[in-house]
């Protein structure tokens, strides 16, 4: 029934009419002819370790050239330093911005149009403060965005928030209900993280890196977006800095993202973390075909719980990540409350998201009072 009413109620993924200057696109074209030094730049979708390469080659001012030049393409491009695409994104969000803000005074387009382009004018502001280190941006339709709490590049674990539905960059970051939001998610776990582990070198990244559905509808309830964002999620967790270990933390949606992603992330992702997760697209872990930890919590009063867990004529994600037979560690959430509520401060799922972060296995709460999730772990006192 529920299948039913998501195929037939018209409760599809509304997505922005593309209105606005096509900055993206033009500055892709601009960056296939752009040369340093006579020598071209690689293409936009080169492998990161062939764009870390050339980087290697750069000295500092022929990166920041390159970044100030070209900042919609590298401050997306997975292998480029952390620091020059920081930069980067500083001055694509200011160029966006200011499409932005004319497009809020353009008499031609609807006040809803207006409307949307003043807040988004003023979301691409607020990114650009003073401290804030964006790792991608790009504008185009709804937008993608992602952030880094801590020191990507001296970090020796990373986490990552792959969140679900209705995410882009107007819900990127909120005021009200800052927990529903991937910074303050991400906000959440790294402060938790460092009251754990003062001592540990981490790093937390809010990634609304792929186009999401937008509402429970048929987008939703398929895993098209989930295999998009699953190439996104992969070339991601392939390029971060250095040897850090990566441990994902998938809420709702992005719990499908990462389950389609799970057989072709890098060894490097240790941990899959699910939260109120409506399947993972396998019938158990085995099917998930990955080296990592596979962990699923859910509470007790969110409504995911009855969304139907199986897939018929591609509708659904497959088997309940917390039910016995997936096979999945299971862990307390307890004190977090429905859906929206897993990294709220003093739960047992923000408390434990932040042990697995850091590394500190021994001490996880498992949601069956017993030690059945930390089994097998070395270091634990079970090992």
């Amino acid at each position: 029934m529920v299948f039913i009413m998501l195929a037939t109620t018209g409760w599809t993924a509304v997505h922005r009419p593309e209105k606005e200057a096509q900055l993206r696109v033009a500055a892709l074209g601009a960056w296939a002819k752009a040369r340093v030094d006579g020598r071209p730049v690689p293409p936009a979708d080169a492998p990161a370790r062939t764009v870390a390469r050339f980087f290697a080659g750069l000295d500092g001012a022929q990166r920041a050239r390159l970044a100030d030049g070209y900042p919609l393409v590298v401050g997306n491009l997975d292998g480029a330093p952390a620091a020059v695409r920081y930069r980067a994104n500083l001055q694509g969000l200011e160029q966006a911005r200011q499409v932005e803000e004319a497009r809020s005074h353009d008499v031609t387009l609807t006040p809803a149009d207006r409307s949307t382009a003043t807040r988004r004018s003023h979301r691409f502001a607020s990114l650009t403060e003073p401290g804030r280190q964006i790792l991608a941006f790009d504008p185009t339709g709804n937008g993608r965005v992602a952030e880094v709490f801590g020191d990507l590049t001296g970090a020796e674990r990373v986490s990552v928030i792959v969140p679900g539905v209705d995410t882009d960059v107007l819900t990127f970051e909120r005021t009200q209900r800052r927990l529903t939001s991937p910074v303050g998610m991400a906000e959440s776990l790294y402060e938790a993280q460092r009251a754990a582990a003062p001592d540990s070198r981490t790093a937390v990244i809010a990634w609304a890196g792929y186009t999401a559905p937008t509402g429970i509808g048929v987008d939703a309830a398929t895993g098209r977006m989930a295999v998009d964002g699953a190439v996104l999620l992969k070339s991601l967790t392939a390029a971060l800095p250095g040897n850090a270990s990566v441990a994902l933390f998938c809420h709702s949606y992005g719990s499908v993202v990462c389950g389609v992603a799970a057989h072709e992330l890098p060894r490097r992702v240790t941990d899959v973390v699910v939260a109120g997760s409506p399947g993972m697209r396998a019938e158990n872990v085995a099917g998930l075909h990955t080296s990592a930890r596979v962990w699923a919590t859910r509470d007790e009063g969110d409504w995911i719980a009855d969304v139907p867990h199986l897939e018929v004529g591609g509708l659904g994600h497959g088997a309940d990540p917390v039910s016995p037979a997936f096979g999945a560690r299971l862990m307390s959430s307890a004190r977090a409350k429905s859906h929206t509520g897993y990294f709220a401060p003093g739960t047992d799922s923000m408390d434990n998201f932040a042990k697995i972060g850091t590394g500190a296995f021994a001490s996880v709460v498992c949601a069956t009072g017993n030690d059945a999730c930390r089994r097998g772990i070395s270091g634990t006192e079970q090992d």
